[in-house]
């Protein structure tokens, strides 16, 4: 893969002066150099790996979780058979230390199983570890609970997310290569359902693409952006923004937060999609284009312009969307597609 542009950095930040105002108003990603440099898993990391699997025991409640696993030939690629009809590896359940100590087997394998536990709870499967390893959202008023991600050389295909996501690395070394979500088409996703990790990924093996079954990944590429993390480095990942994640060193750990910029009851808006596929994306060409005119007045453009005309107890759900509003709007939807 072609050198790409790098991601802007950010030095001198720390964990009690996050600036989560100044990254959400840049909208783009930014690396913050250093963050987390004084985390203990961190301090842990520079030990040794070793040292750093000894941190993590210390934390283990014996908590039985979910990961991945996956023989050799998939190169540490969760990721599809050939006809995208299923995974290519599978999930098994054990104790962080159990995974810790399979890895701990294949340190030196030149092709090791894949490894990967993925998304779990911090405070739910190592108490005690946000204590010395943590950024600190409380001072800025967000409630979120971090994830570790923990494996291999795993590589994440590239896909999005939609919260907000700061990523730090806390062991071994991760390049993140990023895409602005324009760049969709570009990418070409995989399925909706069946998927690696929760959410569609790109089609394209970006150690090996394939010009002519995918001629615009060229155009994604030219648009793309990336970096390498080292242990205390974080990265901001902007809701939508696609990234493809590959863990450099054979082992590696990663804590990630997730955090959305709406409120509670405004849901995710991959249900609208869906029902838009459902009842719009099939309709004859002169009726979808009807309809993108109709979304772009009520959705996608000034949100206070629709209802404007009119006086407020008219506006409905015209008005900007409270609780109480969002519990009538759900209430209206569910009956509808209950009928």
């Amino acid at each position: 893969m072609p050198d790409l542009s790098p991601i802007r950095e950010w030095t001198g930040c720390r964990p009690d002066t996050l600036p989560l105002d100044d990254l959400l108003a840049a909208g783009e990603p930014v690396v913050l150099r250093g963050i987390g440099s004084d985390w203990g898993l961190v301090h842990a990391a520079h030990e040794g790996v070793a040292e750093a699997m000894a941190y993590l025991r210390g934390f283990d409640n014996g908590r039985q979780v979910p990961y991945s696993y996956g023989p050799p030939d998939i190169a540490g690629r969760p990721y599809y058979n050939d006809d995208f009809t299923a995974l290519n590896f599978e999930v098994r359940r054990g104790s962080v230390s159990q995974v810790l100590d399979e890895l701990a087997a294949h340190l030196g394998d030149p092709r090791p199983p894949t490894y990967y536990l993925a998304s779990l709870l911090v405070d739910e499967s190592l108490p005690g570890f946000r204590a010395g390893n943590d950024l600190d959202f409380a001072t800025h008023g967000v409630q979120v609970k971090p994830s570790i991600w923990i494996g291999n050389r795993v590589v994440a295909s590239c896909h999005h997310d939609v919260p907000n996501n700061i990523a730090c690395c806390a062991v071994g070394r991760r390049r993140f290569t990023l895409f602005p979500p324009e760049q969709i088409g570009n990418l070409y996703p995989g399925p909706l359902e069946l998927t690696p990790g929760g959410q569609a990924v790109s089609s394209v093996d970006f150690n090996a693409p394939d010009p002519a079954r995918f001629p615009g990944f060229a155009e994604a590429l030219a648009q793309g952006r990336s970096t390498v993390l080292e242990p205390g480095d974080a990265l901001f990942i902007p809701s939508m923004w696609w990234h493809h994640v590959q863990g450099l060193e054979p082992f590696n750990v990663l804590v990630n937060y997730w955090w959305g910029s709406m409120p509670a009851w405004i849901p995710a808006p991959m249900q609208a999609m869906y029902h838009a596929m459902w009842s719009i994306r099939d309709r004859p060409e002169a009726e979808k284009q009807a309809w993108r005119a109709m979304f772009d007045y009520y959705v996608f453009g000034d949100a206070e312009r629709a209802g404007a005309h009119l006086p407020p107890q008219a506006r409905q759900a015209l008005a900007p969307v409270d609780e109480n509003l969002a519990r009538q709007l759900r209430a209206m939807l569910i009956a509808r597609l209950n009928r």
